[in-house]
Parts: C-alpha cells; sequence; structure tokens
C-alpha cells in the first residue's frame, strides 16, 4: 500500500465530484494498467496542515492513525503544507518559516523509517491567485520546494509543482489545469501529477 498523505489536493478538491478524478486516483489506475500489486489509499483532508490544527488534527498528530495503522503500507507521498503556508501569513501571528515545515517533513520521515516505510516527498503546488496568496508565503514555498528538491532528505521526490506551473511563470497554474480557484487543480491538472509520478519508485521496478 501507498498512502497519499495531504491536504485537499490530495483529497481531489475542484475535481468532478463522485468521479475519483484526484491524483491519488489516477496514480491507482496506472499501478492497475501496469498490473502491480500495489494499492492506494487516500489520507488528504481538506484544510489539513502540518504543524497547527486546521480541519481536523495536524499531520504529525495523525499519522499513527491515518498511516501506521493502515495494513500493508510501505510507502507515503507526502504533499503537505500549502495550508501552513497560506494561511500562516494570511492570518495574524502564525507566520511560518521554511526550517519549520522542514522540520516536520523530517520528523514524518524518521518515523516512517522507524515503521520501516519510505517517504516520497512531494513539491508544493503554485498558488498565485489563491485567496491566501502573498509574497512572503510564495519565498516560503520557494524555500521548501528547493529543500524538497535538493536535500535528499527524502527516499525520492516527485515535482508536483513543476507538473502544473505555467511554463512563463511557475508561482501560477497553467490555466488549464486551473480554472477557478488558483489553489487546486482541475482533473487534467490532477491527472498531470499522477503522470508526474514515476511508478518504479513505488513498486521498485
Amino acid at each position: 500500500v501507498v498512502v497519499a498523505l495531504g491536504d485537499s489536493i490530495t483529497e481531489g478538491a475542484q475535481s468532478t465530484n463522485n468521479a475519483f478524478r484526484g491524483w491519488p486516483d489516477r496514480l491507482a489506475e496506472r499501478l492497475a494498467a501496469a498490473k502491480s500489486n500495489w494499492s492506494v489509499v487516500n489520507a488528504g483532508i481538506g484544510g489539513n496542515r502540518l504543524l497547527r490544527y486546521g480541519t481536523g488534527p495536524n499531520v504529525l498528530a495523525r499519522l499513527d492513525r491515518d498511516v501506521f495503522a493502515v495494513p500493508g503500507v510501505k510507502t507515503i507521498i507526502l504533499l503537505e503544507g500549502i495550508n501552513d503556508i497560506g494561511r500562516g501569513f494570511f492570518v495574524a501571528g502564525e507566520p511560518v518559516t521554511a526550517e519549520a515545515l522542514e522540520a516536520a517533513d523530517k520528523q514524518i520521515i524518521a518515523r516512517a523509517r522507524a515503521h520501516g516505510i519510505r517517504v516520497i516527498g512531494a513539491t508544493l503546488t503554485p498558488y498565485r491567485g489563491a485567496f491566501y496568496f502573498m509574497a512572503e508565503g510564495e519565498a516560503v514555498r520557494e524555500a521548501v520546494y528547493q529543500w524538497i528538491k535538493t536535500s535528499g532528505a527524502f527516499d525520492a521526490v516527485v515535482d508536483f509543482a513543476a507538473a502544473v506551473a505555467d511554463p512563463a511563470d511557475p508561482t501560477s497554474f497553467r490555466a488549464d489545469y486551473n480554472l477557478k480557484d488558483k489553489l487546486h487543480p482541475n482533473d487534467a491538472g490532477y491527472q498531470a501529477m499522477a503522470d508526474a509520478i514515476d511508478l518504479s519508485l513505488i513498486t521498485g521496478k
């Protein structure tokens, strides 16, 4: 089992209702088509955060319930932190640093490895134009992006940000991947995210 751990972008917000068009759904389709024996558990919660209570307990507080208690889990794909950044600078008194988000990721990695579970880090997707976008938050997202890509902290990395970003402005979604809130992908955007995952990172083949 691979657990997709994240917020509303993992849950599948803004995809077609009840049609299973989120990136974890599309990943499951790809794994099935490849005749692998892997299944996908979607542990995305809309509004969720790494560090603070959002919609439900933060990721650090729900790891035992939502990941380690899942039978057969061997890998996590972690996509979490955009709500910490966005709401952190939108709500007075809650700004978050890149170092704090990175420390949370390191804790998740350490706890997962203690259970024999690999962690694939996913880069945070762009959000210029979203209601809580601020330049200070974007600077944090870009710092975390570089850390996920280059630190070597994760067992592997998936560049979701590059998969959906506007080539002319990497701080924004491609228009055909997000037509509404500038934060959540549409069906095509979620497909692009799933397609960006090298299945060998999960299956080892």
